[in-house]
């Protein structure tokens, strides 16, 4: 039976170069897994803003809510396969769930599901919103709920003598989680940016999200592959269902006895000695100590998981033109990854007082870069004189508000402009007489980098036009009538005119990322040599001047606090936890990174700032409050040697033993379990390594 065969002892299994074959086998899972995940996370917020068509502050408020999920199932998780499943099993089962979420989200992307009329844009939103959700819970459960067992599933391959190779196996553990992130960062954002689609041609989401979900199913068989050749051990009980009990037990116990005719004790936990070991009772006072301390660490987190939201927003309003390389706004999270891979072995020369102050820093350049940005983004009505077939192209905006009037010899045209808008002016003329047209201006950038162009030509020209640029038709043109925009790609626009007799004009214009551009053609235009020299081009929005490349700094700061802060912070507190429970604190840990999303998605949501940098100002303010407010609570810490703690306890009252019953397991764990505490200490250390490089 499946209970007999995990209660079997650990048996010597085939090794290759002093290593258990199982283990390439939880290698490959695991950095499948990691592509996987993070592939899919790199595009999520394009996804939401551009496909779902959700504003900036829903789309990084579902974000941060999924990121939360992922970090707060860890706990479901380690339950589960310590109290019921085994690791094994709870690896596999949530796999599935995993595997089926990656599956639903790349079918929520398929927007030919509801495109009915085949426009490119598919009528019921509410249908790939639902499916968005379904898929992004599937994976929050699997993801979350497999992460603390599989470095652990990876340590029990292991014999008693094989500490130096299991030393290594948590080094390439951690170089396949890298591997698999920096991969999947580059990789995915490709893949979203090529163009699929069964009626119409629209960025590939569906391609994006299925790689990763085909990566999924990849890493599930290849683990069930080797179940074969797998170390399985029994479910030993939760050592954090057990602490919770204790700590609830001494909080009823103390509101019970809170009148002043009971005797008061030395800490809160001691209200537990009527039901619980003091050894145990000692040992959550050491844990309750350390998760103190962590009160202020999920302003970090808060800051940090913004690369994949806001950063990566950000990013989508900067030039992203890199030479013989154009940079996807998402591919700039592949920026972290590497300076950890170059950081991590980096930092141990460098002085740990002076890099934690970084991340106020970098706080700060972010504020910078967007109050840059928003430069680009004017709000102004474009002024264009047409007069007497003479096209001047005015290159000041000129605000108006209301109604004004223009005169022309004496000719009065009335105007009037809603507060605002932004409106293009062209005064033609009209027989003997000028007279003025208006048309509406995009009112915002272009989605994704893309360059929004449209064209008029004005009355005067004979026969009808055609233009063309790449695969896009404006259509027929109707003079004095402006035709609607068309999204081009950044590069050298080719425009294509023709007119029923088959001659043609080619005019070229470089486009930037993020620009509008509006082709005047006068009346006076004729085919032939030069003909492009009478086109001319009116700037609706100016394209993104900042380039991606400044964000580059702030990464560096936010990488560098990071490996610090993650190295610094699970080294303490391995230090301070006692030698069966350091798996609570990394469950601890990883309610950190929970929380501080949480706090942006409060703040994206109750915040409601009119600008973005003033966002980012109240998180750098936040996080330097919390900064004194942390140093003030580590002032006071005092340290202590959890071994010298429990050696106090080491032989305990046989009459105590038998007056607590309820603590049977625990003692069990504690004076048999030498694998339960070799268990903590490798997960401990693969699992700091994977929160300092990718949390």
């Amino acid at each position: 039976s499946d209970t007999e065969e995990i209660k079997k002892p650990k048996q010597k299994s085939a090794t290759v170069c002093g290593y258990p074959i199982s283990i390439f086998f939880i290698v490959v899972n695991e950095f499948c897994e990691r592509f996987s995940y993070y592939g899919m996370r790199a595009v999520l917020v394009l996804y939401f803003k551009y496909f779902l068509k959700w504003d900036d502050d829903l789309a990084t408020t579902i974000y941060h809510t999924f990121v939360a999920f992922c970090y707060l199932t860890p706990i479901l998780g380690a339950i589960i396969a310590d109290s019921w499943l085994g690791k094994f099993k709870t690896i596999v089962y949530l796999s599935i769930v995993y595997t089926l979420g990656q599956i639903v989200m790349a079918i929520s992307a398929i927007h030919d599901i509801t495109d009915t009329n085949k426009d490119g844009i598919p009528e019921n939103m509410s249908f790939h919103v639902a499916l968005s959700m379904v898929g992004l819970s599937l994976i929050a459960l699997g993801t979350g709920g497999i992460k603390p067992c599989v470095a652990a599933f990876g340590g029990d391959q292991f014999q008693d003598h094989q500490e130096k190779q299991r030393s290594t196996f948590f080094s390439i553990f951690y170089l396949s989680i890298n591997a698999g992130s920096l991969l999947s960062t580059i990789i995915t954002p490709m893949l979203r940016a090529q163009e699929c689609g069964i009626y119409s041609q629209q960025k590939c989401y569906p391609l994006a999200f299925g790689v990763p979900a085909a990566l999924m199913v990849v890493a599930l068989i290849v683990f069930i592959i080797g179940s074969g050749m797998y170390n399985k051990t029994a479910p030993q009980g939760n050592i954090l269902v057990k602490v919770c009990k204790c700590i609830a037990f001494a909080i009823r116990n103390r509101y019970r006895h809170r009148y002043s005719q009971f005797s008061q004790r030395t800490h809160w936990m001691d209200w537990a000695d009527e039901k619980y070991d003091k050894l145990l009772i000692a040992q959550v006072k050491m844990v309750v100590k350390v998760l103190f301390l962590y009160i202020p660490l999920p302003m970090f987190w808060a800051l940090f998981d913004q690369q994949g939201s806001r950063w990566t927003l950000q990013a989508t309003t900067m030039d992203g033109d890199f030479g013989l390389l154009t940079i996807q706004p998402d591919q700039m999270q592949t920026v972290n990854p590497i300076l950890i891979l170059v950081l991590v072995p980096i930092m141990d020369s460098v002085i740990y007082p002076l890099i934690s102050k970084c991340t106020g820093v970098q706080a700060k350049i972010i504020n910078m870069l967007d109050r840059q940005v928003d430069e680009t983004l004017t709000n102004k009505m474009i002024y264009e004189l047409l007069t007497f077939s003479i096209l001047q192209a005015e290159e000041d905006y000129m605000s108006f508000d209301g109604r004004f009037a223009l005169e022309f010899g004496g000719n009065v045209s009335p105007v009037s402009l809603k507060n605002g808008s932004r409106n293009t002016l062209a005064i033609i003329q009209d027989g003997a007489l000028p007279r003025h047209l208006e048309f509406t201006d995009i009112t915002a950038k272009p989605e994704q980098g893309a360059n929004a162009v449209r064209q008029v030509f004005f009355n005067g020209y004979s026969s009808i036009l055609n233009i063309t640029t790449g695969t896009l038709d404006f259509g027929s043109t109707v003079k004095n009538k402006m035709s609607t925009y068309a999204n081009v790609p950044h590069g050298e626009a080719k425009f294509h005119i023709k007119d029923n007799a088959g001659n043609q004009c080619d005019y070229s214009l470089t486009l930037g990322f993020g620009s509008s551009y509006t082709l005047l053609i006068p009346s006076t235009f004729k085919f032939g040599t030069n003909c492009e020299k009478s086109i001319n081009t009116a700037l609706d929005i100016k394209p993104n001047s900042f380039h991606m490349a400044w964000q580059i700094p702030q990464y560096f700061l936010i990488t560098a606090g990071e490996v610090v802060f993650s190295v610094t912070g699970l080294e303490f507190s391995y230090s301070q936890a006692p030698s069966n429970m350091k798996s609570v604190l990394q469950a601890g840990w990883l309610l950190t990174v929970a929380v501080g999303n949480i706090i942006v998605l409060i703040v994206a949501e109750a915040a409601k700032l009119p600008d973005q940098w003033a966002e980012y100002i109240l998180f750098a303010s936040l996080l330097l409050l919390v900064d004194f407010l942390f140093a003030f609570m580590a002032y006071f810490y005092t340290y202590i040697d959890p071994a010298k703690i429990e050696a106090q306890f080491a032989h305990s009252d046989p009459k105590d033993k038998e007056k607590k019953k309820s603590l049977e397991m625990g003692r069990k764990d504690s004076d048999g379990n030498s694998n339960s505490d070799r268990k903590s200490s490798y997960t401990s250390h693969n699992e700091k390594k994977d929160v300092q490089s990718r949390m």
